[in-house]
């Protein structure tokens, strides 16, 4: 499985990247999609927009000149707005859905088509903890986020016996710039509910979502793999 086609939507910065950087250790041609034109060194980065269909079939025939048809997606795009709900606009919700969910969606249906053709391929969904769990102040994310459980299940029932999987791993914190520079009372706040004790690292969520597009996992699909040091416990 390898020199597989990957692509890493959102792939520039913090898990996209370490994903990315994964798969390129494991010796895969990868392509990001990135909005700034940063992308990881050995991967081909390109200019897209998960908001607008357009833009995603221009960088879908970018990467499939360059390194064929995508074999695995990893849809990683996302943004929040966070604010609780009296006070959350409607613009707040919808931009966050169009990118989240709709965005996913969008990459999705570009990416089957190749996928068909091969019959096979390889759908990973970065999701969240707070998808199923739950977290004041996110109703948007949450509402984008749990909505790609219901995707990637309906794929596999959809796509399933075309040898294409779909999963949805689901990190909880992890550590970065952000979670670095929370004083130290709020990072005790957040790691008290954390059984492990510890945020995560970038990595640890790129190995597993590495490991859903391996040989080891084709059997896999329709799961939510947690990756939240026991923050969810299964939600």
């Amino acid at each position: 499985m390898s020199e597989r086609s990957v692509l890493v939507t959102g792939g520039n910065r913090g898990i996209g990247r370490a994903i990315a950087e994964a798969f390129i250790a494991n010796g895969d041609k990868v392509a990001v999609t990135t909005r700034n034109g940063d992308a990881p060194e050995g991967a081909l980065g390109v200019a897209a927009d998960v908001t607008e269909s357009a833009s995603i079939d221009s960088a879908f025939s970018t990467v499939e000149d360059a390194h064929g048809p995508v074999e695995v997606l990893v849809a990683n795009a996302g943004i929040t707005r966070d604010t609780l709900l009296l006070r959350m606009s409607e613009d707040d919700f919808s931009d966050v859905v169009d990118t989240n969910l709709t965005g996913a969606f969008r990459v999705l249906k570009r990416a089957s088509k190749g996928m068909l053709r091969m019959r096979r391929g390889r759908v990973i969904l970065i999701g969240s903890v707070v998808g199923l769990y739950g977290s004041p102040g996110q109703i948007n994310y949450s509402a984008s986020k749990s909505a790609l459980v219901g995707m990637a299940r309906s794929l596999t029932r959809e796509l399933g016996g075309r040898g294409i999987t779909a999963n949805v791993v689901a990190p909880g914190f992890v550590r970065s710039d952000m979670t670095d520079s929370l004083d130290e009372d709020t990072q005790k706040k957040y790691l008290g509910s954390i059984p492990a004790g510890r945020f995560a690292e970038a990595d640890e969520v790129a190995g597993v979502v590495r490991w859903l597009a391996g040989e080891d996992a084709g059997y896999i699909s329709g799961a939510v793999i947690p990756v939240d040091g026991g923050l969810g416990m299964g939600h």
